[in-house]
Formats: structure tokens, sequence, C-alpha cells
């Protein structure tokens, strides 16, 4: 990640340290060690003071004394060394990319002051899942920008359940299980799956039941992280009461992957009826049994953190989308 360009004090200047007793007096602001703050950023994305220093131009001994005041400032150690190498402490988990993202805005922000009258507005940051983005959202954000050509936008992509970790976005199409958190989420879709293959793969189903069909297919798997191997055939075979072990085949690290195995004869994939809609609709995947959808547990939401919700540019696009999906009856293709 590249120095930032801060217009903060000196990063070469170390802080003194203060006293966090008492409280501001007429209810103002706390004093925040922004150079200590900037530092920690730098070596916890990085994880290495020596890579941190040169990319702030300071020596690792002004840097070490920052982060060190930081901790001090805190109370709690947020880093530590490992024999592997440095590592983040809990507290030093979360407090980086809320410090990153400050820093990320504040700078967005004073970059958008200083920008010229008919430069265009501020680059609205959009995360999306890499299956999303391939099948529907591509298409959606080219929508978007044809209706509003004055917003610029930054795409990122990534596999995995909730919102990105450690990244910096203004929103991001996250796919979980529906919980209660911090960020505010807007129902896309609830993902229904059916099981599905080739053609030349469903033909082998005669005469058998689901449960005897899978057992006698290759099973292909998406990865979840932080879920264990198989955890969608496992969600589905409970619930349909089928007793087959799960624990073989392929897993991809993408849905899209995966389909395309299927599609290729590999094996048998559990399919989202609604984002892979024109593969069953063109014969390319079959689903050679009647009446086997089910619900998985997760879905498809467009979060928001609250403190952005006031920002325009994110107040237009969650609205828009929110707006596009309601109007469907199913997922666009």
């Amino acid at each position: 990640m590249e120095a930032k360009g801060l217009p903060f004090p000196r990063p070469d200047v170390v802080e003194p340290a203060r006293s966090t007793e008492a409280e501001p007096p007429d209810g103002g602001r706390v004093w925040l060690p922004l150079n200590a703050l900037r530092a920690f950023e730098a070596v916890g994305q990085r994880l290495s003071f020596t890579g941190a220093a040169a990319a702030l131009h300071i020596s690792q001994s002004a840097l070490s004394r920052h982060v060190g005041r930081l901790e001090e400032y805190l109370g709690c150690r947020l880093l530590e060394r490992r024999s592997q190498g440095m590592a983040l402490t809990a507290a030093g988990a979360a407090l980086l990319p809320v410090v990153a993202q400050s820093f990320d805005r504040i700078e967005e922000t004073l970059k958008g002051l200083r920008r010229q009258p008919g430069q265009g507005g501020r680059v609205l940051k959009v995360h999306m899942p890499p299956t999303f983005l391939h099948v529907v959202g591509l298409s959606l954000l080219a929508e978007f920008r044809r209706a509003f050509p004055d917003v610029p936008i930054d795409v990122s992509s990534s596999n995995g359940i909730g919102l990105p970790a450690g990244r910096s976005v203004d929103l991001a199409v996250v796919f979980d299980r529906p919980h209660l958190g911090d960020a505010i989420r807007d129902p896309l879709w609830m993902v229904s799956q059916t099981p599905a293959c080739a053609p030349e793969v469903a033909a082998r189903a005669t005469g058998l039941d689901l449960a005897a069909f899978l057992r006698a297919n290759e099973l292909l798997h998406v990865k979840l992280e932080g879920e264990p191997f198989g955890t969608l055939w496992s969600v589905y075979t409970r619930q349909r009461g089928i007793d087959i072990a799960v624990s073989r085949g392929l897993a991809f690290e993408t849905e899209a992957l995966a389909v395309q195995c299927a599609v290729a004869g590999g094996g048998v994939t559990l399919v989202d009826v609604d984002l892979f809609a024109s593969e069953l609709a063109d014969g390319r995947l079959v689903t050679p049994f009647a009446n086997a959808t089910s619900q998985s547990g997760f879905g498809y939401y467009l979060a928001v953190h609250p403190d952005d919700m006031a920002d325009p540019a994110v107040a237009l696009f969650r609205s828009w989308v929110v707006r596009r999906y309601a109007q469907l009856p199913s997922v666009p293709g």
C-alpha cells in the first residue's frame, strides 16, 4: 500500500505522551495521536517495520517509538512478533481497518475540495464477490454508469462471507447469513440452490434416487472463508434428510468455477437457481430431480456503514440498487 501523503504533522516527529485520564472540559474531541496512527497503519498493512519506514521515509526507530506511544496511549498491544514474523493482535486487527478507512475518507474529501470545477465527483468504492461481479455485477455497474456518468466507481472483489476484511469500501455486496451487525444491510435475494450438472451426467440418474445419484458422482464445492469443507452440501443434505459423505470431491474458490466444471461434465454442483438461471434455461446445466430446490441459509446483501449514509454518492448508489432489485421478480441476467 502506497504512503498516503496526508497533510498531517511530519511522521518523523514523535508526539509527546499525553494523559488519557481527563476528557475535554468543553465536550470537544479527545486528543488523537495522528502521527502514531499513521505509523501504525503503515506497519499494520505491511506487517514490517522496515517496509513501513521506507514508505513513510522515516527511520525504523522513529516508527517504533510512534507505535510504542500508541500502545501506551491505548493500554494494549497492537503488534506482536512471532516465529513466522510480525502479526496483529486482536486489538490491532480491530483498529487497523478503522484507521485505514478514516485516513482514506479524509484524503478523499481533501482531494475533492482541491478539485477544480468540472473535474467530477469523488470516486465511489464498491466491493462485490467474484461470482456476483462476473454474472450480474458488471452489467449492473455499467447500467448505473449510464444513468449517472458523473459518479466514478472503483471496484474491488474478494471471495468470502460478510464484509471484506481490511478493505476500505463505501458499499459492499456481501454473501452471508442473515444477522444483526453494525452495517446497514439491504437484502437483494436469498439463495435457493439445487443439484445441477451437465446433461450427460444427468442421464446417469435413470433408476436412481437423489441420494444414490449424489453418492455415484463427484461433488463440486465452493470454498467459504471461515467455514468447514463442504458447508453448503452439508446444509443441503441435512435439509433433505440425505445421508451421504460430503467431505469429498473438488472445491473451488468461486461458484462460477464450480459451475464451469459442472458444465464440462466434471460433477454435480449446488447451483444458485437465480444467479445461474440462463445456464439452466439454455440446457448447459440441468437438474436431474424435480422439487429438489432448498434454501441455503445464505443471501446477497448490499451493506453500508451508517456513518456513510449521509454521503450523496453512497446514498445514490444504495437507493438505485435497492430500487433495481425491488422491481425485478428474479436476479437480472
